[in-house]
């Protein structure tokens, strides 16, 4: 899966600042974002970016460094879950971490003139008609709720409505599938906001999702993965990338030791991609995801 070289724009050098701290009442303690940004041009598009289980602001350097370095700005929050602050299954906030963590991504964008600030020269330089929230793992489905994903309840009725109309597209990078009985007994019992509900992501998204991604979480295999992408509306897209696993051949960070499907070249091609069906995304008349095809690295397919 290929972009023309001349269409992926030159990189720039990026500017990055951390952590800056934001007021986050009723959290039990203040949020704390990375902020990263190209030192030179202007109305630039906004990533809000959420980590999965256990990491934090530091993380996804692969996928922050390129995109920043090719016009996005890139806020990326640490959540409560992370292993950074340690809150332990004891802490009472612990059953609502994955509602804080969705917060954790709406007070990012209530408070971007903070974030703008923090970082020198960037005041200004932002366009906020332009934000897409992106995540991996539990960190695509703390996203795809901005997206107008839903956690239903043990009948199937849809809980609250966390979705927001600031956000204009999303990136969903290994993102669970649906719950019930689709859940092992162990996840069943311990994280019952893994039942989503697609029905009503209507705000367009890629999907990305390792056709060798096993999960401890599922009785299915791999496709469980491409789930919000076949069961919600509007327009989506799925990459379907072969034999990568969760991990998608490393994007969580330079050298991660947990990364099991290392692959610097599968990591270009998320690199490449995901920066493409943004600016598409984002910007109607680019044409930048309608020039990407396909080659053996995976696929690409549409509705």
């Amino acid at each position: 899966m290929r972009l023309p070289d001349d269409v992926v724009s030159t990189p720039v050098p990026v500017i990055s600042v951390r952590p800056v701290v934001l007021p986050a009442p009723g959290r039990g303690e203040d949020l704390q974002v990375r902020v990263s940004a190209p030192a030179s041009g202007g109305e630039l598009p906004i990533i809000v970016f959420s980590h999965g289980f256990g990491g934090s602001l530091d993380g996804y350097a692969p996928l922050v460094d390129f995109w920043a370095a090719r016009g996005f700005v890139v806020v990326q929050p640490t959540h409560l879950d992370s292993r950074t602050l340690n809150v332990t299954p004891d802490d009472p906030r612990y059953p609502e971490i994955w509602r804080l963590r969705v917060e954790d991504l709406t007070r990012i964008v209530d408070q971007l003139d903070l974030i703008e600030a923090s970082l020198p020269g960037l005041a200004g330089r932002t366009d906020r008609s332009r934000i897409a929230a992106a995540g991996h793992s539990w960190g695509a489905q703390t996203a795809s709720m901005l997206l107008g994903a839903r956690v239903l309840d043990a009948g199937g009725v849809p809980g609250e409505d966390r979705s927001d109309p600031r956000i204009r597209a999303g990136v969903l990078l290994a993102v669970p599938g649906t719950g019930g009985p689709d859940l092992t007994p162990f996840a069943a019992e311990h994280f019952s906001f893994m039942n989503p509900g697609f029905a009503e992501m209507t705000t367009p998204a890629l999907v990305v999702a390792g056709e060798k991604d096993q999960s401890a979480l599922t009785v299915r295999g791999p496709e469980w993965f491409t789930d919000a992408y076949f069961l919600s509306p509007g327009a989506k897209s799925l990459l379907t990338l072969f034999r990568a696993e969760h991990s998608l051949g490393g994007i969580s960070g330079y050298t991660v030791t947990e990364t099991t499907d290392e692959s610097p070249e599968r990591v270009a091609v998320i690199q490449r991609l995901t920066w493409a069906f943004l600016r598409g995304a984002l910007y109607p008349a680019d044409t930048s995801w309608s020039a990407a095809s396909a080659d053996p690295l995976g696929r690409i397919e549409s509705k």
